[in-house]
């Protein structure tokens, strides 16, 4: 897989996840399979920033694919604590410390799949020289491979 898939298919692959984990009274075949999910975004996300780290593409989105190795790590560790419901029953004024984890889960979760879009945008946009050319103002030119596919016009 070419690394400009992998990490658009990080994107989706999050969004599925999200979606998965909406599910109301999805039951236990939900909650493994988000966990599956889980454990396929980590090992996409080392992916994706391996690949980016082994090209000469700038540094900005070598880091920002790091911190969303980073943030999915972290998202595991929060997981296997969910799963676990670690702190259900430790709380003050009706905020449990599960109820935290949980919000740093979510937050962490918009985190991921925000990273993993500024960063297939970066490398997409430097794959594709795209930040060499510049475009006159109001104007919003078309893919360079669409431009190309277009028979030419008659004189």
């Amino acid at each position: 897989m070419k690394t400009w898939q992998a990490l658009y298919g990080m994107i989706w692959i999050v969004l599925v996840e999200f979606l998965l984990a909406m599910t109301p009274g999805g039951g236990p075949v939900l909650i493994y399979a988000h966990m599956a999910l889980g454990v396929g975004i980590i090992a996409l996300a080392w992916m994706n920033f391996d690949g980016i780290r082994r090209t000469k593409a700038p540094a900005r989105p070598k880091r920002i694919a790091k911190s969303t190795f980073q943030l999915s790590v972290s998202m595991g560790i929060l997981g296997v604590l969910l799963a676990g419901r670690i702190g259900a029953d430790w709380g003050l004024f009706g905020i449990t410390v599960y109820g935290i984890i949980l919000l740093f889960h979510v937050v962490n979760a918009f985190a991921i799949i925000t990273q993993a879009a500024a960063t297939a945008i970066a490398y997409d946009m430097w794959e594709e020289r795209e930040f060499e050319k510049d475009s006159e103002p109001g104007s919003v030119p078309e893919h360079p491979m669409a431009a190309q596919r277009r028979p030419a016009a008659k004189p």
